[in-house]
């Protein structure tokens, strides 16, 4: 069997208070008098039963959109577009959103791919011209109307608008632990990045997918939430690949359990909808559509990637009148791409490998994790927005405070080594030595190879998992939620145990 009863668990449907259960937050409220009391709030409440106006979930939101309001004020001042003296990045406040108003040709109403090729999938650039072509229309003639600062705001807002909703799912699918969902409210990646380009968007599409799938079962109702859950993935993968990772971990973790159909249908229906979505684009405009997937494959070694990290040794402790394998790999670019697929694939083959023999079935979200934490690992592009990727997946796998803070300063370490970098390119001298900056992903990259480990770890002694001590399996699991494990594992393992040698010697016959 993948579950077994736990005690206070399958009973009533009681909240979590991180005070009591997380040891980092425990710590933390010796400062102001120790974890929450039995007075303050009782044990045994049932989710939902809170009389007062200001419960944990009206909290978290009200935080999420405090987080996002302090973004759109730490971005206000290149809201104008009018970026002098390298304002943009001497204030932090770069953001793709604007400039690509211009780049892209939306400010000269230019439809995405019919007349201007689109460096993004196809949902991104819909998206992009949904909302810019009314804007540019509003401000035709119009010379008072900043065009791009209305585009930059009617994208913070509808942007913001999903964030909230990824906060909603998120508070949805871990009703009896409301306080996770306020590390993704409080994360300062968040606040430093939500609008920096489109993330979002890919995001709260990939968060209603895992909703849909969570609230799948059996019957017809749950058939539809299967292949809902599919068409949302594959909105999101149209909007920014990624997304199409978490089906992966979907189809493995089916197997275990015996219920593949479900797997392939909500695969099957994401295959057809990012088609459906691509083919209005990619058969009358094959080059403007093709030129997302050009890019990424001429694309060199990227900031603040393994591969920068490495090349940068390779030029610092290498032998200077040599080319080190790595700088050699930046100017052999296919052979590049081909290391990191091999490379993201292996990750892939272990998580697999993983999910099937460990001794319990994992949680949708550890896998989910692992696999877009192991892409971006690999990747040649980390984006300083990428982050965002990973931040409703670390809240959904590991909701703990220590490690996650931890991954955050780094993060905010790298957000402002990266501005450095941009200002020096931008003004021809460095601001910093470029150790620092290499320092700077480094300790990124450390922080979430060591959330992964820990996540690892959790999965196999899933008695250590935070989310298995409030639900006796995957809340996240759906139709798999609670199911046993399919036969041919049982038999696997009843065969394994009579194969393997006793631990205790043989006993040596008598000499005669």
């Amino acid at each position: 069997m993948s579950t077994q009863s736990t005690p206070g668990i399958d009973g009533p449907d009681v909240s979590d208070h991180p005070s009591r259960s997380d040891g980092f937050v425990r710590g933390l409220s010796g400062l102001i008098g120790g974890p929450l009391g039995d007075h303050a709030v009782a044990r045994d409440r049932p989710v939902g039963s809170e009389r007062r106006f200001w419960t944990a979930v009206r909290i978290v939101l009200a935080l999420t959109c405090l987080t996002l309001a302090l973004h759109w004020v730490q971005k206000s001042p290149c809201q104008d577009g009018a970026w002098v003296d390298n304002e943009q990045y001497t204030r932090f406040c770069y953001t793709d959103v604007l400039a690509l108003y211009y780049a892209e040709r939306l400010n000269e109403g230019a439809v995405p791919y019919q007349d201007h090729p689109v460096e993004y999938p196809v949902l991104t650039g819909y998206f992009m011209g949904a909302l810019g072509l009314p804007v540019h229309a509003a401000g035709d003639g119009n010379p008072d109307l900043n065009q791009g600062q209305w585009f930059y705001n009617l994208n913070a807002l509808v942007l913001g608008a999903l964030a909230v909703a990824t906060v909603a799912v998120i508070l949805a699918l871990r009703r009896r632990r409301p306080w996770d969902a306020a590390l993704f409210a409080l994360a300062p990646a968040l606040l430093l990045t939500a609008t920096v380009n489109w993330d979002l968007l890919a995001i709260g599409l990939a968060a209603f997918g895992l909703l849909a799938w969570a609230r799948s079962g059996p019957g017809q109702r749950g058939t539809v939430l299967v292949a809902l859950s599919g068409v949302l993935l594959g909105l999101g993968g149209a909007a920014k690949m990624w997304p199409l990772f978490i089906l992966g971990p979907i189809l493995v973790l089916a197997v275990r359990a015996g219920r593949l159909r479900a797997a392939l249908l909500s695969i099957l229906t994401a295959a057809v909808t990012v088609v459906l979505v691509n083919l209005p684009v990619a058969i009358p405009y094959r080059e403007n559509w093709s030129r997302f997937f050009e890019l990424n494959t001429e694309r060199p070694i990227d900031w603040g990637t393994l591969w920068y990290i490495t090349r940068y040794l390779d030029g610092k402790f290498g032998d200077p009148a040599a080319i080190g394998p790595f700088q050699w790999l930046d100017g052999n670019i296919p052979t590049l791409n081909y290391l990191s697929y091999a490379l993201f694939g292996l990750a892939c083959l272990g998580i697999g490998a993983l999910a099937l023999l460990a001794p319990r079935r994992p949680r949708l979200a550890q896998l989910a994790f692992l696999v877009v934490a192991a892409f971006l690992i690999f990747s040649k592009v980390w984006s300083q927005q990428f982050v965002l990727w990973l931040l409703p997946l670390v809240v959904l796998a590991r909701p703990k405070w220590g490690a996650f803070l931890a991954w955050q300063a780094a993060e905010v370490c790298y957000f402002v080594a990266f501005y450095g970098q941009l200002l020096g390119a931008s003004a021809g001298q460095p601001v910093f030595p470029e150790g620092v900056f290499v320092l700077a992903a480094s300790l990124r990259l450390t922080t979430v190879v060591v959330l992964v480990v820990l996540v690892v770890r959790e999965i196999l002694h899933p008695e250590t998992d935070a989310v298995r001590r409030t639900y006796a399996d995957d809340p996240d699991g759906g139709l798999l939620d609670g199911a046993p494990d399919a036969p041919w594992l049982d038999r696997l393992r009843a065969r394994r145990q009579r194969i393997e040698p006793s631990a205790a010697p043989a006993p040596v016959p008598a000499a005669t």
